[in-house]
C-alpha cells in the first residue's frame, strides 16, 4: 500500500557506484546494479537516511513522496534470503557487484619473461607478526601498540605484486573481506583496537570493485565509535595490480 512518507532518493548523475552506501543500509535496501546504487524496493527503505553520510558524492537525499509503506517483515525475509543466496558461492551474487564478473587477463611476452626471470632480486617478506586476519587479531595484541596499521582487503596482496615492498614494510597488517565477513563485527573489532592500541596511522588498501570500498567506511565508523581521529590514507588498486588513486583523509574538526 502506498502512503506519503520519507524515503531515500538516489541521484544517478552524482552516483559513481562506489558502494559505500551499501553496508550503511541495515535493511539491505540499496544494491549496486549496473554500476549505480539503486533502491531494491521501496518497502525495504525505512526512510531514516542512515546511508546519507556514507555517500562521498552527496548522491543520496531523503524526500517525502508517495511510496510503498516500509515493511519490516519483508525486510527480515529479504535479508535471510540474501544471506542464503550469498552462501551459494557457485551462483552469481545477487548484488551484481563487479567483483563477481569473471575476467581473463592476457599476459604479454614481456610479462611472461619477467615472471620467469630468475636473475631479478628476490623480494623478502616484511611480515612482522601473526595472525593477520581481522577476525583473528585480538585488540590487545602487543604488535598493535603504537603501530602504523595497514588494513588490506584480502585480494590486494594477490593483485599487487610488490605488496610487501610498497605497502607492508614497517607496518602491522590486518586483512579481510567486507563482502563476506560481518561488517558489524569488523566495526566492533576496530573500535576496540583504536581505543586501546594507540594506533599512529592507518592505510586502507582496497580493490577498485564497489563492495571493497566498504572497508574504509568500516574503519571510519570505528574511529568515530572509539572517539579517535587517526591519520588515514586510502589506496585503491585495480584488478591489474595498478595504483588507481591515493586519498588522504583530513583530520576532522572538533
Amino acid at each position: 500500500m502506498k502512503v506519503m512518507r520519507k524515503i531515500i532518493k538516489i541521484d544517478e548523475e552524482l552516483c559513481d557506484g562506489c558502494g559505500e552506501c551499501v553496508p550503511g543500509c541495515a535493511e539491505g535496501a540499496i544494491e549496486i546494479i549496473d554500476g549505480k546504487a539503486r533502491l531494491v524496493s521501496e518497502s525495504y527503505c525505512d526512510g531514516l537516511g542512515a546511508c546519507l553520510g556514507e555517500c562521498p558524492n552527496g548522491a543520496i537525499t531523503v524526500e517525502e513522496r508517495e511510496a510503498e509503506d516500509f515493511d519490516e517483515e519483508a525486510v527480515e525475509a529479504y535479508l535471510i534470503e540474501k544471506e542464503q543466496a550469498e552462501k551459494q558461492v557457485e551462483l552469481p551474487l545477487a548484488c551484481g557487484c563487479p567483483s563477481t564478473q569473471v575476467q581473463t587477463f592476457i599476459l604479454t611476452a614481456s610479462d611472461k619473461e619477467a615472471i620467469v626471470d630468475d636473475s631479478r632480486p628476490r623480494i623478502e617478506s616484511t611480515l612482522s607478526h601473526w595472525p593477520v586476519q581481522i577476525n583473528l587479531v585480538p585488540p590487545n595484541a602487543p604488535f598493535l601498540n603504537g603501530a602504523d596499521l595497514l588494513i588490506a582487503a584480502d585480494c590486494t596482496p594477490v593483485a599487487y605484486p610488490n605488496f610487501h615492498r610498497d605497502f607492508l614494510k614497517s607496518k602491522v597488517v590486518m586483512v579481510g573481506c567486507p563482502k563476506f565477513d560481518d561488517v558489524e563485527d569488523y566495526i566492533l573489532k576496530f573500535t576496540e583496537i583504536f581505543k586501546v592500541a594507540g594506533i599512529k596511522s592507518i592505510t586502507a588498501l582496497v580493490m577498485e570493485v564497489p563492495c571493497c570500498s566498504g572497508l574504509p567506511m568500516i574503519v571510519k565508523r570505528a574511529m568515530d565509535a572509539a572517539g579517535k581521529d587517526i591519520p588515514m590514507e586510502e589506496i585503491v588498486i585495480s584488478t591489474r595490480g595498478e595504483v588507481l588513486r591515493r586519498t588522504r583523509k583530513a583530520k576532522s574538526r572538533k
